[in-house]
């Protein structure tokens, strides 16, 4: 059985986004820091507001490439369409063959690559998903909120009987940490435990520890204070926010605990939505069938993110909103600044570049031409099988026999007789 030590304090090991998320939770124990040491400001949510802004802002220049992109997809995919259609019901080696060159042209003419809209997107995920793993585990990357739980922890620790109580704990919902899988002789796993706390879950803990009773409940206030943005927990689900508030009847909490799933959703659609404006292309068509799947996973997006953000802690959605907005400024900057390019201008730079990249690996675009061409004909002129002379010599007799035995006025005959006058003369 393998015994994992923590959840969120141990960092992501995935290769490359473990490395990611190192690198992207620097910035954000950095931020935290400046706000609380120079502003006197400690909070999560308008840390985790800032540290999107400030990433995305990094991001730009990889944007800037994919609406470039994007801009140009829009004059050249319907050339890409219209050779897709031609060769539609063509499977044969040949056919397809031809297609591939015709489609290679375009992207030539362009100076892009059938990879050319994927490579930004390759790039920036690894940046994305290390976004998101030090949103969902700021303890694990930011010195200031787990020092928030310390002091709590360490008397727990010193507590006769800790661990089985802690289990007890951890292994209930909201929690969920399987003992079995989870070592609560670490603080860091009780660090875990804790930062997944509701409302709830805190009177529990001092019914269990009544004697730290005052640490907990300071402990408590703390993290609360470090959670609170704009009367929302956003440690905790907005689903848990929506029932505790129509329990006590709290009107505006309600409200509140629905704005963010809501705001998320809308966010979402107006990003996607002022994407799609800006790059026609994006609309895809109905000889496109990966537009159009990528069209039904836009609309569905937003409805996900919806109900996403009822079932996981507040701050992850206001992750996403804030990524969102902060998307569609730039969508809008850019485009405006894309708008003064020549489409022109940026098709010259693009095979300039394209050009310069066949070269250092040592084979020029005229070069490639050619062995295209000679790869087709290859296709469309299969070599004959060369023959022997003892093969040829006897295949000759076999017709010199046939032909001798042909009859009267048939081809053959006419052939033979044509032979023989040749040789006579």
């Amino acid at each position: 059985m393998t015994v994992m030590t923590s959840l969120l304090l141990t960092q992501s090991t995935t290769p490359i986004i473990g490395q990611v998320a190192w690198l992207l939770g620097q910035v954000m124990n950095v931020i935290f820091n400046v706000l609380t040491n120079v502003f006197g400001i400690e909070n999560i949510g308008l840390c985790i507001i800032i540290f999107t802004i400030v990433i995305y802002m990094f991001m730009i220049p990889l944007t800037i490439r994919q609406q470039k992109f994007s801009k140009m997809s829009a004059v050249m995919n319907p050339e890409l369409q219209a050779i897709q259609k031609k060769y539609k019901n063509k499977k044969d080696q040949t056919s397809m063959a031809k297609q591939q060159e015709e489609m290679q042209v375009v992207y030539d003419k362009y100076g892009s690559s059938p990879m050319g809209g994927c490579s930004q997107l390759v790039i920036q995920m690894p940046v994305l998903f290390g976004l998101y793993t030090v949103i969902r585990n700021i303890p694990a990357y930011v010195d200031g909120i787990k020092n928030a739980y310390m002091p709590l922890i360490n008397d727990i620790m010193n507590t006769s009987g800790y661990q089985k109580i802690m289990e007890t704990l951890g292994e209930a919902k909201p929690i969920q940490l399987s003992a079995e899988k989870y070592d609560y002789t670490q603080a860091n796993t009780l660090v875990d435990v804790l930062y997944k706390f509701q409302s709830d879950t805190w009177a529990t803990l001092v019914d269990k520890f009544p004697n730290l009773e005052n640490i907990i409940e300071d402990t408590r206030i703390s993290v609360e204070h470090l959670n609170s943005f704009l009367g929302i927990n956003i440690a905790e689900t907005p689903m848990t926010l929506f029932m505790n508030s129509i329990k006590t009847g709290a009107v505006i909490s309600v409200i509140l605990a629905l704005a963010i799933p809501i705001l998320s959703g809308i966010t979402q659609y107006l990003s996607i939505r002022h994407s799609q404006t800006q790059n026609p292309s994006a609309a895809g068509g109905d000889d496109n069938a990966m537009m159009n799947s990528m069209n039904t996973m836009n609309k569905t997006m937003p409805l996900i993110s919806v109900f996403f953000c009822f079932t996981l802690p507040a701050g992850l959605g206001l992750y996403w909103i804030a990524s969102a907005v902060v998307r569609t400024i730039q969508q809008v900057i850019i485009n405006k600044y894309l708008s003064g390019k020549s489409l022109d201008d940026m098709i010259a730079k693009n095979q300039e570049k394209a050009a310069k990249k066949r070269e250092k690996k040592g084979t020029s675009a005229s070069k490639l031409n050619q062995m295209a061409q000679k790869s087709v004909r290859n296709i469309e002129e299969p070599q004959k099988a060369k023959l022997s002379d003892s093969e040829k010599e006897s295949r000759l007799r076999e017709a010199t026999k046939k032909n001798a035995n042909a009859k009267s006025g048939s081809l053959a005959s006419r052939a033979s007789l044509t032979k023989r006058y040749n040789e006579n003369e």
